[in-house]
């Protein structure tokens, strides 16, 4: 489980997360659900232990990163930023590298490699230079780097962006396999539709702050809107939509 109880975080005297506190269950998907500029990724790299936060706490599997960096990276996957593949290694290569950092070698080294490039269909890429690959591919390539050490709690910011039909496919069959696993999922996104299909839980973020939680249809039911973004809209801007047929 990951835990955040009242983190704040300001840049240049601007605050861009105000008091957050929610929590991401083992063997749930969770949504952080917010606008562009809402405060979600760095919200995320707080949980990942690369931005400190202004009060408040983050455990993560019980382990803070703010006092334990390394004990939080041991049982965390982070699907971020795509552009930070070396173009130069091929994928066998690259996520050598990346398991060898978390610890691993010799035959459990092997079979990792070996999982996650079955898991990942990374069969065609494995000897391949990085350099040119496809959004999808990148994808692919950055989901096994978070994977190959098995974590608990899994980190994805906008993971969907810029994917085709056949890459989300395989990035939801891998996340709801996760889930069933009991991983800890927690993934941001403005994509309506994504959120609705995937979620379990999903976090409502407008100006730093938490503005709404629970399932997609405890949120409908909540805002009395016939749909997700419909709720979204409401909770983030206090905009309501009228379900069809509604008397105003």
């Amino acid at each position: 489980m990951i835990q955040v109880q009242g983190i704040s975080k300001s840049f240049a005297g601007q605050r861009v997360l105000r008091e957050l506190s929610f929590e991401v269950p083992d063997a749930r998907i969770t949504a952080l659900l917010g606008a562009n500029g809402a405060g979600k990724t760095s919200c995320l790299r707080i949980l990942c232990g690369l931005l400190r936060a202004e009060g408040g706490q983050v455990l993560v599997g019980g382990v803070d990163p703010a006092l334990d960096p390394q004990g939080v990276r041991r049982q965390l996957g982070v699907v971020g930023d795509r552009e930070g593949l070396y173009e130069r290694l091929t994928v066998a290569e690259y996520l050598d590298i990346f398991a060898r950092m978390q610890g691993l070698s010799g035959g459990a080294l092997k079979s990792a490699l070996a999982s996650v490039c079955e898991e990942l269909e990374l069969q065609s890429l494995w000897k391949r230079r990085m350099g040119g690959f496809s959004q999808g591919e990148r994808m692919k390539v950055s989901l096994a780097r978070a994977l190959v050490h098995q974590p608990k709690h899994l980190i994805l910011d906008e993971p969907t962006r810029g994917l085709d039909v056949l890459a989300v496919r395989l990035l939801r069959r891998t996340l709801l396999r996760l889930r069933s696993a009991g991983t800890a999922i927690l993934f941001s996104s403005h994509v309506m539709p994504e959120v609705a299909e995937l979620s379990d839980r999903v976090l409502v973020m407008s100006q730093g702050r938490i503005v709404g939680r629970g399932s997609p249809d405890e949120l409908i039911a909540e805002t009395g809107c016939g749909n997700l973004e419909d709720s979204f809209v409401a909770l983030a801007y206090g905009e309501r939509t009228p379900v069809a047929g509604e008397v105003v």
